[in-house]
């Protein structure tokens, strides 16, 4: 009996919906339907999203960063399919692979030189589950320092180390001695780190809930206290690297040097999942000191072909379409004609980010008929606000963007790395026509912000 995928999703065409209420998380279709993003989508390329009528989407949210060289890139496509076709040896176990040797080798002629192993893990939360591991091992020491409002994976170590109390709310007992102090705030971090019992200070370059900036000295002083204090720096690029800020690794953007970098996410192509650790020998030796300890971390899929090849696919195509410096272009003339628009603009208070990793941030206005329609919103739930812009936003202009974290009046854009003339203009305006309804009050835009309360006062009720 013949096995066709292409026949299968004809055959059951309209069924997602109600296979994912039936046997999989029905709060996230439920989510989907209320806000109106249930869409039917038939096909994926680049930065584009096609539904069943053939209607083009802009996916500013590339997979939460997973395509950062757009959908269905042929170069990783056909690196797959001729990964395939050879009949490779593969998780042979008791056997070294070429393919991770050779993305390894690749991926640290990217980082500082003071990097030079590599280990590789399934995802960004298993890469930091093995970063906490390797601190606490190399340094002897239990602590760990991470940051408020960060955020590096839902994972049981993962999560001991995210700053949002809503993804760690109902799961403990979490990990001992995890510390979360202020991101930006290098006296707090002095202070933790100050009675020498701190493995490691776990902090994302750029925060990816809200895409906070630190200052300029920040991360160079992490660098130099951390050494001062015996306590590994270990910078979470797992969102912010591969290109997303334009420089391959945010941290260039600082010019230091971290005794570990975590990856994942876009290093996939947006096909198979895999993470990986890059580090100092001297952490790696410590580790896997003996041969009776070659053992003592691993993950049984992550050195598998197919994800190494995609890997080495990822790298290639960022490197020939010069994705970086598109992103660093790209980016910087998105922030700039969106900051032109805060003059214009009672509600829009900031636009930041670096590269194609932007924030637009809203705020209370000062006009009194403005000031009672946001004080209504933000009565019902905190960060309302922003799901009146991304909903015409989708709805309107067919655009995928998302709010930048729970409560926030923030939203973020974390697009591919390949947007072009056509997707700036297309953004500009959308973002303008929209903003431009916030402001008119009453207005259909606020019809929705009152429907988006009386679901929110409903479901508080509810709980």
């Amino acid at each position: 009996m013949s096995f066709s995928i292409a026949e299968l999703l004809a055959n059951r065409n309209n069924d997602k919906f109600e296979l994912h209420e039936k046997h999989l998380n029905n709060q996230m279709v439920r989510v989907l339907k209320t806000i109106g993003y249930d869409r039917n989508y038939k096909k994926a390329k680049g930065q584009y999203l096609y539904d069943q009528d053939d209607n083009e989407y802009l996916d500013l949210l590339s997979g939460f960063g997973v395509f950062a060289i757009g959908r269905n890139h042929p170069t990783v496509v056909n690196a797959l399919k001729e990964t395939l076709t050879l009949d490779l040896p593969n998780l042979v176990q008791m056997d070294v692979s070429l393919l991770s040797g050779l993305l390894a080798e690749k991926i640290l002629q990217t980082t500082p030189d003071n990097l030079d192993k590599i280990f590789f893990a399934n995802s960004g939360a298993e890469a930091v589950e093995a970063a906490i591991k390797f601190a606490r091992y190399t340094t002897k020491r239990q602590k760990i320092v991470h940051c408020e409002h960060s955020f590096h994976g839902l994972t049981l170590g993962a999560l001991s180390l995210n700053g949002e109390e809503i993804f760690r709310e109902g799961f403990g007992p979490l990990l001992p001695q995890c510390q979360a102090i202020p991101f930006n705030d290098l006296d707090a971090l002095e202070k933790a780190l100050s009675g020498n019992d701190v493995a490691a200070f776990i902090v994302e370059p750029i925060q990816g809930k809200g895409v906070n900036l630190p200052d300029d000295n920040y991360l160079p002083e992490v660098e130099r206290l951390c050494k001062k204090y015996g306590a590994l720096f270990v910078a979470d690029e797992i969102q912010t690297g591969i290109g997303r800020t334009g420089k391959f690794w945010a941290i260039d953007h600082w010019q230091v040097n971290p005794d570990m970098i975590l990856m994942a996410k876009a290093l996939s192509g947006g096909f198979i999942p895999v993470g990986a650790v890059a580090m100092t020998h001297k952490i790696m030796d410590t580790v896997f000191n003996r041969m009776d300890r070659a053992v003592v971390h691993g993950s049984t899929f992550s050195k598998n072909n197919m994800a190494m090849a995609a890997g080495l696919a990822t790298i290639q195509v960022i490197e020939d379409e010069q994705l970086v410096e598109n992103s660093a272009n790209v980016g910087n003339e998105i922030i700039e004609n969106l900051t032109a628009m805060i003059d214009r603009y009672e509600f829009l208070k900031e636009v930041r980010g670096k590269g194609l990793m932007i924030a637009i941030e809203f705020g209370p206005p000062k006009s009194l008929s403005l000031k009672a329609a946001w004080s209504m919103l933000e009565a019902a739930n905190k960060g309302l606000f922003c799901q009146m812009v991304t909903i015409p936003l989708f709805k309107e202009h067919r655009i995928l963007s998302q709010v930048a974290g729970h409560g926030m009046n923030v939203v973020k854009l974390l697009p591919p790395l390949n947007l072009g003339q056509k997707d700036q203009d297309w953004i500009i305006s959308a973002f303008d026509k929209t903003i431009a309804d916030c402001h008119q009050v009453p207005g259909s835009i606020w019809d929705l912000g009152k429907n988006l309360a009386s679901h929110a006062l409903k479901s508080k009720k509810r709980n």
